[in-house]
Order: C-alpha cells, then sequence, then structure tokens
C-alpha cells in the first residue's frame, strides 16, 4: 500500500501549480498557452460580452463603412470646400476622400494604444471614453453648414479625426476581448462579432439616405442616426466584460514587433491584409458614386451600398464555419483571391444588374476574408498575452495603407472619372495579398 505524501509536500505542489497558472495568465514573457479548460467556452457572462462586442462593431467600423452615403452626399449637393481655398489644382472629392481616409486610418491604428491598454486591465476605461468621444462627435457633425470652409473644417475634425479616434479606441478591445472568454470557439465568436460590422454598414446606409436625403435634411438626421448609436453604446458597454486578470508589466512593443517580424506567417499576413484595404475600400467609398455617374437610378443608388455589405454579412456568417473544415488560412487564400478576381469586373459596370452582381459577390468574399482577419491573427500568435498587440498592430498597418490608398484612387480616376484606372489598381492590390499569403 503507498503511502501518501506529507500535507505540506501537497500544500506546496498546489501552490506551485497555482503560480504557474498565474504566470501563463498574466505574465506576457510567458510563452505557453492557457489550457483549454481554463475558458468557459460560453455561458451568460460569454456570450453576452460577445452581444457587446457585435453592437460596437455595429455602431463603430459600421458607421464608418457607411461613409460613401456622406462621399456621395458631399460631393453632389452639400460642401464647396475649394471654392474658399482656392485651390483649382485638387478637387472637392479628393477632399471628401481625405475625410473618410482619416476616420479609417484612426479608426484601426489607435489600436495600437487600446489594444495595450486592454492587456494592461483598464478595458472599461477606454470603452467609456471610446463610446463618450463617439457620441459627442457625431452630434458636432449635425452643426456643419453648407458652403462655409470652417463648416468644412468641423466636418473634418469631427467625422475624420474625433469620430475615428473614438471609433478606434473601443474596436480592437472589443474584438480582443471575446478572447477573454472563448478558445475552441473563437475564430467562430470572432467571425459572429464581426458580422456586426456588416449588419452596421447594410442597415446605416439605408437610414442614413432616407434620413439625410429625406425630409429631415443633414443636421436632424446626423442627429437622430447619432442619438440611435448613443443607445446601442450604452447597451454594449453594460453588455461586455472581461475576465483574464491584467499583466502585471506593459508590453513592450519593441519586443512585440520584433518577434513579429522575424514570423513569417504573421509578417506576410499582416502585408496582405495591407494591400487588400486598397480594393476593399474603393468599392465601400466609390460604388454609390459610380452608380450614379453611370446613369442607374438614384433609388438603386442609395442601395447599392446595402447590396455590397449584404453579400459581405453572408460572407462573415459563413467564413466561420468554412474555416472550421478547410482552415482558416486555406479560407482566408481562397477569399482573397476570388475577391481580387471579381474586382477587376468594376471595369463593366454599366447596368443595375451588373452593379448588383458586383456587389453581392465582392461584399460575400471581401467579408468572409475580413471576418478572418482576428482570427487569422489569433493563430497565428503563439502567445495568448500578444493577441491584443499583434491585431492593433496589423489594423494599424491596414489603416495606413487605406489612407493613402483612397486618395490615391481618387487620383487615379481624375476629374473626368475614368473608371477603368482605380479598377484596375484595385484588383493589382489584391492580387499582392493573395501573393503574400502564398508567401507565408
Amino acid at each position: 500500500m503507498s503511502i501518501p505524501p506529507p500535507r505540506n509536500e501537497i500544500a506546496a505542489q498546489a501552490s506551485k501549480s497555482t503560480l504557474q497558472r498565474v504566470k501563463s495568465t498574466g505574465d506576457s514573457s510567458h510563452a505557453d498557452h492557457l489550457d483549454s479548460s481554463d475558458f468557459p467556452e460560453g455561458g451568460v457572462t460569454a456570450w453576452s460580452t460577445a452581444i457587446g462586442a457585435f453592437l460596437i462593431q455595429f455602431c463603430g467600423a459600421g458607421y464608418t463603412c457607411s461613409y460613401g452615403v456622406f462621399q456621395d452626399f458631399y460631393t453632389r449637393t452639400y460642401l464647396r470646400i475649394l471654392h474658399h481655398l482656392r485651390l483649382r489644382h485638387v478637387s472637392d472629392l479628393q477632399c471628401y476622400s481625405w475625410i473618410g481616409g482619416i476616420n479609417v486610418l484612426l479608426t484601426f491604428s489607435v489600436g495600437l494604444v487600446s489594444g495595450r491598454l486592454l492587456d494592461r486591465g483598464v478595458f472599461y476605461h477606454v470603452m467609456k471614453i471610446g463610446c463618450l468621444l463617439q457620441c459627442l462627435c457625431l452630434f458636432m457633425l449635425s452643426l456643419a453648414k453648407p458652403n462655409a470652409y470652417y463648416q468644412a473644417s468641423l466636418i473634418f475634425l469631427s467625422q475624420g479625426i474625433g469620430s475615428g479616434v473614438g471609433i478606434g479606441l473601443t474596436n480592437v478591445p472589443s474584438i480582443t476581448v471575446v478572447s477573454h472568454h472563448f478558445q475552441r470557439r473563437r475564430a467562430l465568436v470572432m467571425a459572429l462579432v464581426m458580422t456586426g460590422l456588416s449588419t452596421g454598414a447594410i442597415l446605416q446606409p439605408i437610414i442614413l439616405n432616407n434620413l439625410i436625403n429625406g425630409r429631415l435634411g443633414f443636421a436632424n438626421g446626423v442627429r437622430v442616426s447619432a442619438g440611435m448609436i448613443s443607445g446601442l453604446l450604452l447597451i454594449a458597454y453594460l453588455l461586455m466584460h472581461t475576465r483574464l486578470p491584467p499583466q502585471p508589466q506593459a508590453i513592450s512593443y519593441t519586443r512585440v514587433l520584433r518577434n513579429s517580424w522575424r514570423d513569417r506567417p504573421y509578417s506576410c499576413a499582416c502585408l496582405g491584409m495591407a494591400a487588400f484595404e486598397v480594393g476593399l475600400f474603393f468599392v465601400l467609398f466609390y460604388l454609390q458614386l459610380d452608380s450614379r455617374l453611370h446613369g442607374l437610378s438614384k433609388g438603386f443608388s442609395f442601395y447599392s451600398l446595402t447590396i455590397f455589405n449584404t453579400g459581405s454579412l453572408s460572407g462573415r456568417l459563413t467564413a466561420g464555419v468554412v474555416s472550421a473544415y478547410m482552415g482558416i488560412p486555406n479560407t482566408v487564400i481562397g477569399c482573397s483571391f476570388i475577391s481580387s478576381a471579381v474586382i477587376f469586373s468594376m471595369i463593366g459596370l454599366r447596368s443595375e444588374a451588373s452593379a448588383a452582381l458586383i456587389g453581392v459577390s465582392y461584399g460575400y468574399f471581401s467579408g468572409g476574408f475580413i471576418a478572418l482577419i482576428s482570427p487569422l491573427i489569433s493563430y497565428l500568435t503563439p502567445e495568448d498575452s500578444d493577441i491584443g498587440a499583434r491585431i492593433g498592430i496589423s489594423f494599424a498597418m491596414s489603416a495606413l495603407t487605406f489612407c493613402l490608398g483612397a486618395p490615391i484612387c481618387r487620383a487615379v480616376l481624375t476629374s473626368h472619372y475614368i473608371w477603368w484606372r482605380p479598377a484596375v489598381l484595385a484588383g493589382v492590390s489584391g492580387s499582392c495579398e493573395v501573393a503574400f499569403c502564398f508567401s507565408g
């Protein structure tokens, strides 16, 4: 018969085991993953957090993806910025592209800071500041008046900079906090959370087009939209909860960057995502304007972004399921390859049928790609403690590419609206993304 070990030895072993678990949870230098049994994989708190993150994506990145409505409205009916600036070599459309470009740049690049703050345990403070700033800037946007330079500056500061920072503070933490509750189902739940972006991008263009271009007008329409966003953000803030303890030491971005760029699959994935953004936001910002200028009906043009985002929502919903069978990397490569092929077809956009087909098909496969960005980064990250930092780095690179890509597409488009040129540029950038994925 075996003799049980002394009680003090059992206590020492238990203490040692507990210490190892705390280290693996909170120390960013520890390379071991948390055991899958440490994640609840469900429950009220976990699913309420996922729902809250869904609403954050709906109100944040979903609103950003609705900028095509403002792009069309500003260009045709609202502002004449250059008349006051007297810059004849730059078009109004280029100025409006910069507003949307700066907004997207900040939406994703601020994740470098907010992702780190999440790891440091200040999730609730970051979310509170980001939600309040986003709401404030939307109400400030409603104060802008047409045909005045200082009012154009107000639009740039509120919609371009302020709203971008606010959304950026909530974007990466809302996605990353899901990883606190799920590991085995992480790719599926993150993909479902990202459908909030598509849902917002489907519904909000309809709402904004009917509010801004309807009886309410720009000011009251934006105020109604801002009130809706404020209520949803409050609900989202109350639903989300963290679970893992904060890290005792700040993440060294120097260390994370050094380790990341030595990681060939991760670095290729980041470069591929950055290349993909050029084509994605060309369609997102210019599909409605392209439809209008090709003589398609006003009603159809207003719903062109909704058609695109409906396809994107379908792609995001199915991406998590498909990746469970094909694998996340293979699904990403397939979606990016088909997306790059579809975008070349914008050269032939002439009718409502062609615009609808392009919108649905490109939206579906680009949506599948976007839904798997965060799961892909999580999949390629060896340390759970670095997920927030790595997602922030990849988002910042993508945002920088877009900020430069949107004005470049506008310059290639020219004031004569030669649509095949930016379509080719966007298609080539998508092809580069496929090449980077294969290289990784």
